[in-house]
C-alpha cells in the first residue's frame, strides 16, 4: 500500500486543483480505506468506518453495531407469517430493509404495526451481548468495536479503493462547483462561446460549461465560437451529470446588474433602480431614483458624455436604453414613462387603469413603433395605459392596438406632416419667385456693366511711343 504520509502531503495540492476542502478529501480517503478493508476481509454488509490521522498517517478501523432487544426484532414465526401475508416466498433482506425505511417518526410502519426490524448480525447486536462489552450502553445506541488495521491490501481491495476515491472526488468536485455557482445566481459572469448545438449556445465559464437556451438569447444577436460575452447566471440546478447552469442575456435583471458594474452610485446604493421593462435586442426602459437631493440620478446613470450608458449599450449589442426618473406621484411617473413623447395630462381612473392625453403631433411618438413605447411604459409602471388625442373623444387602448392599426396611426401622422410641409411651401412660393426675379435683374445689370467696360477698353487708342 502507498505510504499514507505521502498521501497526506498530496491532499493540499488536490484541494487547490479541484477546489475541494481538504477535510472533504480526507473524508473521501477514509471511505475508500473502509471499502478496501471490507473487500479484503470479505465483510460486505457491515458498517465499517475508518479514521485517518493526518499527523502520523496511521489509520484506525472500527465496526458500528446498533443495540437492539427482542421487542425490536421479528421472531422466526413472525417472519414466516409475514412472508405468507405480504411478500410470499420471495422476501429477502433487501426488501425487509426497504420496509424498515418506511417506519415513521412515532415508531410505527405504514401498516400501523409497532417498529420492528429483521435482525442482521452484521449490523445489530443484542442488548445483553453489548452490555458485556459496555455495561452502560442502552437500546438504540451504537457499539463501537475496534478492528485490527492492515498494512498491506490485495490487488482487488486496492482497485476498489481507487474506484471509490475517483468517484467520490468527482462527486465532491461537482458539489463544490454547484455551491460556488449557486452563490453567484443573478450575478454577471464572462464566458467564451465553446460550441453551438441547434439553437442552444454553450459557454465556457472556467470550471464548468453553462447553457444559453433560445428563450434567454437576444433575438438580434448571432454568436460565434471563441467570442466572449457577458452573461447573467439565471439558475443553477443539479443533475446526474453535474450542475446545470442556465445563462441569460434577455432577463431584465441583466441590465440592472450591468449598471451596477458601470455606475458606482448604483452599487453603493445612492441611486436605486426602481423598475425595468425590456424587449431584448430593441429597447429597455428604466426608472431610477435617488434619496440624495445632491445627486442627479439620470446624470449618474448616463455618465460624462454618455460613457456609462454607452458601455451598457455595447454589452447589449446596441440595444436602446431610456432612463427616466421614478416618482411617487402616479401621474408624474406615467408621464415620465411615456417619454420622449410630451404628455398633456394623465387621468388615473380605477385601480390599474390610466388615461393619457397627448397633443396630436405626439400621438405616434407616444405609441412608438409597433406600440413599443406605450407597451414598455405599461410594464414599467404596472398600469394599463390608454391614450387620447387632445381635443378628440376617441380613445386608443394600447393593449388592444394591433400592429396594422399602429402602422395606420403612424402613416396618418406622417401624412399630416407632409401635408403641412406642402402648405408651407405654397405660402413661401410667391416670396421665393419675387426674390428670384430680383436676383435675375441684378445679374443682368451686372452683365451689361461688365460688357460696357470691355467695349470702352477696346476703343481706347494706343499711346504713341
Amino acid at each position: 500500500m502507498q505510504d499514507l504520509k505521502t498521501l497526506i502531503s498530496s491532499i493540499s495540492q488536490i484541494a487547490e486543483e479541484k477546489g475541494i476542502p481538504a477535510e472533504k478529501i480526507i473524508e473521501v480517503i477514509e471511505m475508500a480505506l473502509a471499502a478496501a478493508y471490507k473487500k479484503d476481509k470479505d465483510r460486505r454488509g457491515e458498517n465499517i468506518q475508518a479514521k485517518l490521522e493526518s499527523e502520523s498517517g496511521k489509520v484506525k478501523f472500527w465496526q458500528v453495531l446498533e443495540v437492539v432487544d427482542e421487542s425490536m426484532i421479528y421472531s422466526e414465526e413472525e417472519l414466516e407469517e409475514l412472508k405468507k401475508q405480504t411478500y410470499g416466498k420471495a422476501v429477502s433482506q433487501e426488501i425487509q430493509e426497504d420496509r424498515d425505511s418506511e417506519i415513521g417518526e412515532e415508531g410505527k410502519t405504514g401498516l400501523g404495526e409497532e417498529c420492528k426490524m429483521r435482525f442482521n448480525p452484521k449490523k445489530h447486536i443484542m442488548l445483553a451481548e453489548a452490555q458485556e462489552k459496555k455495561p452502560k450502553i442502552k437500546i438504540g445506541e451504537e457499539l463501537i468495536v475496534p478492528l485490527k488495521p492492515e498494512q498491506d491490501y490485495g490487488r482487488i481491495a486496492a482497485q476498489t479503493a481507487k474506484q471509490v476515491i475517483l468517484q467520490r472526488l468527482k462527486e465532491a468536485e461537482r458539489d463544490a462547483i454547484f455551491e460556488e455557482f449557486k452563490e453567484k445566481e443573478e450575478e454577471v459572469v464572462s464566458g467564451i462561446v465553446q460550441r453551438i448545438e441547434g439553437k442552444n449556445v454553450f459557454f465556457d465559464l472556467g470550471k464548468v460549461i453553462g447553457i444559453l437556451p433560445p428563450i434567454e438569447q437576444i433575438p438580434t444577436e448571432r454568436y460565434n465560437i471563441g467570442e466572449r460575452q457577458r452573461l447573467l447566471i439565471k439558475t443553477v440546478e443539479t443533475s446526474s451529470k453535474g450542475p446545470v447552469i442556465v445563462l441569460s442575456r434577455a432577463y431584465p435583471k441583466f441590465v440592472t446588474k450591468l449598471f451596477e458594474i458601470e455606475v458606482p452610485e448604483v452599487s453603493s446604493g445612492q441611486v436605486e433602480i426602481k423598475s425595468v421593462a425590456r424587449e431584448p435586442g430593441f429597447r429597455t426602459k428604466m426608472a431610477v431614483f435617488s434619496k440624495d437631493n445632491g445627486i442627479d440620478c439620470i446624470g449618474a446613470m448616463v455618465g460624462q458624455r454618455g460613457t456609462r450608458v454607452l458601455a451598457v449599450i455595447n454589452s447589449l449589442s446596441g440595444e436602446k436604453i431610456d432612463i427616466i426618473e421614478w416618482s411617487e406621484n402616479t401621474e408624474d411617473f406615467i408621464s415620465n414613462a411615456l417619454s420622449p413623447a410630451k404628455v398633456t395630462a394623465v387621468e388615473v381612473k380605477e385601480k390599474g387603469q390610466a388615461l393619457v392625453t397627448v397633443p396630436e403631433d405626439q400621438l405616434s411618438l407616444a405609441i412608438g413603433k409597433g406600440g413599443q413605447n406605450v407597451r414598455l411604459a405599461a410594464k414599467l409602471t404596472g398600469w394599463k395605459i390608454d391614450i387620447k388625442v387632445d381635443g378628440q373623444d376617441k380613445t386608443i387602448k394600447a393593449e388592444d392596438l394591433s400592429i396594422e392599426e399602429q402602422e395606420k396611426v403612424e402613416r396618418e401622422e406622417q401624412d399630416k406632416k407632409e401635408k403641412k410641409g406642402k402648405e408651407e411651401d405654397k405660402k413661401d412660393k410667391p416670396k421665393k419667385k419675387v426674390k428670384q426675379v430680383a436676383e435675375n435683374k441684378e445679374d443682368d445689370k451686372k452683365k451689361k456693366v461688365s460688357k460696357t467696360k470691355k467695349t470702352v477698353a477696346k476703343k481706347k487708342p494706343k499711346k504713341l511711343t
